[in-house]
């Protein structure tokens, strides 16, 4: 029996339920019971009926999933799995910041830490953002972070007024307008799908700029293209190849390192053990779930 039968015994046995991101490794989204972005892993999450949540992404996700069912078990095959973006505005920082807006909104990006969250207004993802923050009051300003790229794709798409926080995602940030130039020339006739936490220079080329499950969409949506460019973080191509094995899709290589830090081994033992378990403090959880209902809510 190899390992990912033995994971899928396993998690059977327990109860155990294994969700996984689009940019996990290929063999841990094969064995996973339910893949998707960080909005639909958060509604996978908060109407879950198993005992143990298996969060095979990255720490900030399983905070979440922990925040919206704080009866359930949640484990993440490695807990150092960390998230740069969360990492670039911390509970303490944003409480300063809020001090210094105190009429501001605060908006959030789902990649922060659960501290942030409980200090946030709304939490948004990239998925939902456009439409959540066109549903916000016009009178009250806002304060969106801590992705600036995200924040600027939003003020260009919505016509909103937001101070940005100073953070980006480093794999998005890392990706290349010249090489990119250099594909859309080879390849003319590609359309180019991009993340909108790719800087400015990278959207200006873009023939589409979503989420990554909407850019999950349009690839389904149009399996008569010969050839499209990605440029996100290279595990959604996996899907992107399942639903439409004829297309050609060329990229830029660049991985999350902490996104492939879970394995099919660490998935296996985590089950095992149970452990590593994310746990929040009660009180940090009690403040946070407020703005995660609110985007569920407005979603």
């Amino acid at each position: 029996m190899d390992l990912s039968e033995q994971i899928r015994q396993l998690a059977h046995r327990k109860h155990a339920v294994i969700m996984g991101h689009y940019y996990q490794r290929d063999e841990v989204q094969e064995v996973a019971d339910f893949i998707g972005d960080s909005l639909a892993l958060a509604r996978q999450a908060a109407k879950t009926d198993a005992d143990i949540i298996v969060m095979c992404g990255v720490h900030f996700m399983a905070e979440t999933a922990k925040i919206l069912c704080p009866d359930k078990k949640v484990l993440i095959p490695d807990a150092t799995a960390g998230c740069s973006l969360a990492d670039s505005c911390t509970a303490d920082q944003l409480r300063r910041w809020k001090q210094s807006h105190p009429d501001h909104l605060v908006v959030s990006y789902v990649n922060t830490s659960a501290a942030v969250k409980a200090l946030t207004d709304i939490v948004v993802t990239s998925g939902n953002a456009l439409h959540i923050v066109q549903q916000l009051p016009t009178d009250r300003p806002i304060l969106f972070g801590p992705d600036r790229n995200l924040g600027r794709y939003i003020i260009e798409q919505t016509g909103r007024e937001m101070t940005l926080w100073d953070g980006c995602c480093h794999v998005h940030a890392r990706f290349s307008a010249d090489t990119l130039h250099r594909l859309r020339e080879r390849y003319p006739n590609a359309p180019v799908l991009a993340h909108p936490e790719c800087k400015q220079d990278i959207l200006d080329q873009a023939d589409v700029k979503g989420s990554t499950a909407a850019l999950l969409h349009y690839v389904k949506a149009h399996p008569e293209q010969k050839q499209m460019i990605i440029v996100t973080e290279n595990g959604v191509i996996h899907e992107m190849q399942k639903a439409c094995p004829d297309v050609e899709f060329i990229w830029e290589e660049n991985v999350c390192e902490y996104m492939r830090q879970n394995t099919l081994e660490k998935l296996y033992a985590c089950l095992r053990d149970e452990t590593p378990e994310v746990t929040v403090d009660p009180n940090i959880s009690a403040q946070a779930i407020t703005c995660i209902q609110r985007m569920l809510d407005l979603s």
